[in-house]
């Protein structure tokens, strides 16, 4: 795992229920983008392992494509369209599962986005 990314707590809860056999772990079905990863002076917010939601959530989407990276590492792709988001200070992404519970979230420098052009994202889940 990266810096100012974590796996949520609700995720690795469902991990080892899943493990003993208990319920069957939801896959992920999008991308969750927000506003809030960053303070009034533009300095990243520091996850904490106990963080299960965005600072400040705008929009979910479902993911365009993933890639299998390696056996433990698998790359998720997701493209805001030109009127997505548009004027918006994009500084926090997760993935988030069928359930609905984010389960990755991954904080970065504000990137702003334009009505005029696509921004495409990608978040790595790692184990």
């Amino acid at each position: 795992m990266t810096q100012n990314q974590i796996i949520t707590v609700t995720a690795r809860k469902n991990m080892v229920r899943a493990r003993a056999g208990e319920i069957q772990l939801p896959k992920i079905v999008g991308f969750v983008f927000g506003d809030g990863g960053v303070d009034e002076s533009g300095n990243i917010i520091p996850l904490s392992e106990t963080d299960s939601t965005l600072g400040n959530e705008l929009l979910r989407k479902k993911y365009d494509s993933y890639t299998m990276v390696s056996d433990t590492e698998c790359k998720y792709e997701c493209t805001l369209t030109e009127e997505e988001l548009a004027g918006k200070e994009i500084s926090e992404i997760g993935l988030y599962d069928a359930n609905g519970d984010i389960v990755n979230i991954k904080r970065f420098s504000a990137k702003g986005k334009d009505a005029d052009l696509a921004m495409t994202f990608w978040i790595k889940d790692t184990f």
